[in-house]
């Protein structure tokens, strides 16, 4: 393939398998209603959100964003003079704490819709209730494979699975290294769709990994054993899906061990300014950003995410970027809507909405009536360069659904 093109495409196929929720029966049996209220006028328009606020991998900036989205639309009079209670609730990671959570948010509260949520748990708990209830999620940060594999989510980010196939691509397409050995960070269901992800990019560039390790947990205290492995293996590359601390354990490790020359292909978990300045310096590590690079001070289509970040004191990451464009989505639907909004009319102008084209994504976004949602399948490689991070390409790498 000449990756040299503006815009790369792949081929990819079936990338996330289907994988049933964890909720319990007796909770699945749970009455249906519409929801969301009356849509009068004199109420608000109920929105949730659940996110990994506290636990083994925290995800506070994707719901941080989307309250200060909606707080400047309340600021501006609402929609049609209804105000967005935006209701935020932490899962601890904790599958137990997530059902809880979401039940108390969709049928107690009644929202309308959940938007901007950032959960390790939520979408592979929560899915089987939320399409009982009638109810769509505007995922800010998918992370769970579930939340590819749903009619009633849709995520704005690439998220680990997709985002796994583009690094290793651009690993063995771009840069050519040969010997990729691979440790994986497994949470819940998710062993499958890294394999799927990693047996897509075997499909399509014939390369496959030198070594796998996937029983290296999150927050694991000592990565030397793995440091010591990738010596032993001679491998010219180290695709990781780890979020920040754990890759800077490796990367402290790999010092320590007098590990040199290596390539790192890691995901957007890690693309942080402080990742970058905690790094180990002469290191080569590169990830795909699944929106236009926040670093990018040129990137003019980041200029209204970025000023409305600053001025609310919130973090530049793509986790913001995800939670900002998952209510600003939502928002332009909530506008779409002619008559009531209510949950019904919300599910109704999701299904039926039109692709909306961002120059902060590689692809549109739609959710549509399907069973399951992968929109944002781009994403642009980066790399981190004496401290700092930089473009690695002129354009996204997008991969074809097949």
């Amino acid at each position: 393939m000449d990756i040299r093109r503006p815009v790369e495409r792949l081929h990819m196929k079936n990338q996330v398998s289907a994988l049933a929720a964890a909720a319990t029966s007796a909770l699945l049996l749970a009455a249906c209603g519409s929801g969301g209220g009356s849509g009068s006028a004199d109420e608000p328009i109920v929105v949730g959100s659940i996110n990994a606020l506290s636990g083994p991998a925290t995800f506070p900036e994707a719901s941080a964003a989307a309250q200060a989205v909606f707080d400047g639309v309340n600021a501006t009079g609402g929609i049609r003079g209804r105000k967005i209670q935006y209701v935020v609730a932490d899962d601890k990671a904790d599958p137990a704490t997530a059902t809880q959570t979401a039940r108390d948010i969709v049928t107690s509260k009644n929202a309308v819709a959940m938007v901007g949520g950032a959960s390790l748990v939520d979408c592979d708990v929560n899915g089987k209730f939320y399409e009982q209830q009638k109810i769509m999620s505007i995922v800010g940060t998918g992370v769970g494979p579930g939340c590819f594999n749903s009619p009633v989510m849709a995520p704005v980010n690439a998220g680990p699975y997709l985002d796994s196939q583009m690094t290793l691509t651009f690993g063995s397409e771009k840069l050519h290294v040969k010997k990729i050995c691979a440790f994986v960070a497994i949470t819940g269901a998710s062993k499958p769709a890294y394999q799927s992800a990693i047996d897509a990019w075997t499909k399509a560039t014939g390369a496959k990994l030198a070594y796998i390790d996937d029983t290296v947990p999150y927050g694991n205290a000592d990565y030397t054993p793995q440091a010591v492995k990738v010596k032993e293996e001679g491998c010219d590359a180290v695709f990781a899906n780890f979020v920040e601390p754990d890759a800077l354990g490796m990367l402290k490790a790999a010092v320590a061990q007098n590990v040199t020359g290596i390539t790192w292909l890691f995901l957007t978990s890690v693309y942080s300014e402080q990742f970058a300045k905690a790094a180990p310096a002469g290191q080569k590590i590169y990830v795909p950003a699944e929106f236009l690079p926040f670093t990018d001070t040129n990137a003019t289509a980041n200029k209204d995410w970025r000023e409305l970040m600053t001025k609310q004191g919130l973090a530049l990451t793509s986790f913001s970027q995800g939670g900002y464009l998952a209510a600003t989505y939502f928002v332009d639907i909530l506008k779409s809507i002619k008559g009531d909004i209510d949950r019904t009319s919300v599910t109704e102008a999701l299904k039926k909405m039109a692709p909306i084209e961002n120059a902060m994504v590689g692809t549109p976004y739609q959710f549509g009536p399907g069973n399951s949602h992968q929109p944002n399948h781009a994403g642009w490689p980066i790399v981190l360069d004496k401290g700092s991070w930089r473009n690695a390409a002129d354009n996204w790498l997008i991969v074809d659904q097949g």
